[in-house]
């Protein structure tokens, strides 16, 4: 947990995630990084200088695999209060329109209900699970599929919501994440969404680590980059 702080709070601090009172809600899915985003906000809470509270959101999409009843196992271990809504995104996605590239579609979906939900249990931050290799990863989609340099900002605010969102695992290595899921005997859940492994966002992870074997520096190049270039990193 010590390294994941360590990343965290760096990111938290740099770009001013966290105020005091601020009202939390976390992004649960079930995979390994909202879950290792859950814990370290929990462990995060007791230390911190400024106090702040947690609550987890979780969007129940419609497929068979999601499990409920795990999620709620987990907050109830962590005693983190859990919401969790039901959603039409595997209907309008998969069955209606038959997505060939649904991940858009799904995310935009599922983030509609995450801010009701927050804006009824007064949140006035949302956290979002996406680590160092997300970030990376989106550079590259909208470079290669949309010509364009960008990806997401490390805390952004909704005009609409009036809700701002975070990002405290962006300095953080998925492989950092994993050896902690492994290390402390976290279960995950098997199976989040249908597309996992297959989508375009898999064949950027692929690409960046076929070209690792040959330029060992190109992630911190990538993301150097990413921070003295980008507008929205610009933050601190």
């Amino acid at each position: 947990m010590q390294k994941i702080l360590s990343h965290m709070r760096k990111a938290i601090e740099e770009y001013t995630m966290l105020e005091e009172n601020d009202k939390i809600g976390i992004c649960l899915s079930g995979g390994k990084d909202s879950i290792t985003l859950l814990h370290a906000f929990k462990s995060l809470q007791r230390f911190y200088p400024k106090k702040f509270e947690i609550i987890a959101i979780s969007i129940n999409p419609g497929f068979e695999f999601f499990d409920t009843n795990f999620l709620q196992d987990i907050c109830n271990n962590l005693e983190i209060p859990l919401f969790i809504e039901k959603s039409n995104a595997k209907e309008i996605v998969f069955d209606i329109r038959k997505e060939k590239n649904p991940c858009s579609l799904c995310a935009n979906l599922r983030r509609g209900v995450i801010n009701s939900i927050a804006i009824r249990e007064n949140c006035n931050k949302i956290a979002l699970g996406h680590n160092q290799d997300d970030v990376l990863e989106t550079f590259l989609l909208n470079l290669f599929y949309t010509g364009s340099i960008n990806t997401f900002s490390p805390i952004s605010y909704m005009d609409r919501s009036g809700i701002t969102l975070i990002r405290p695992l962006i300095y953080t290595p998925e492989k950092d994440i994993k050896r902690f899921i492994k290390k402390n005997n976290l279960l995950v859940m098997p199976k989040v969404c249908p597309m996992d492994g297959t989508s375009k966002r898999e064949s950027m992870k692929q690409m960046i680590f076929t070209m690792q074997k040959d330029i060992p520096m190109i992630r911190a190049n990538l993301f150097g980059a990413i921070q003295r270039n980008l507008k929205d990193w610009k933050l601190n």
